[in-house]
């Protein structure tokens, strides 16, 4: 039986029998199931490779922010080098180092 047959027939028992709680819990279900499956085959999820996929798409992600934060630390970096730069050479044109070069 799949899972329309058993969503049709719930339906069928609570319009026969009334909306008792276990029937709409058991329509929920179903319906939900049914739903999540759908959805799944339309993103193209439903073929035995799709665990590998999703697989190697946590890794592209993971590798992208791992990459993201290796460039972030790196503008940091050497933005940090060039403040500390600027200022040793303001330090040293404010000692007179370069008329004590000439």
């Amino acid at each position: 039986m799949t899972r329309e047959d058993m969503l049709a027939r719930l339906f069928a028992q609570a319009a026969d029998e009334g909306g008792d709680l276990i029937t709409l819990r058991a329509i929920v279900e179903e319906a939900s199931e049914l739903g999540a499956n759908r959805l799944v085959a339309r993103l193209g999820l439903a073929d035995d490779g799709a665990p590998d996929d999703l697989d190697e798409l946590r890794e592209l992600l993971q590798a992208w922010r791992d990459a993201k934060a290796s460039a972030w630390k790196a503008v940091v970096h050497w933005t940090v080098r060039a403040i500390l730069a600027l200022l040793l050479i303001g330090i040293a044109v404010r000692l007179g180092v370069p008329e004590a070069l000439k």
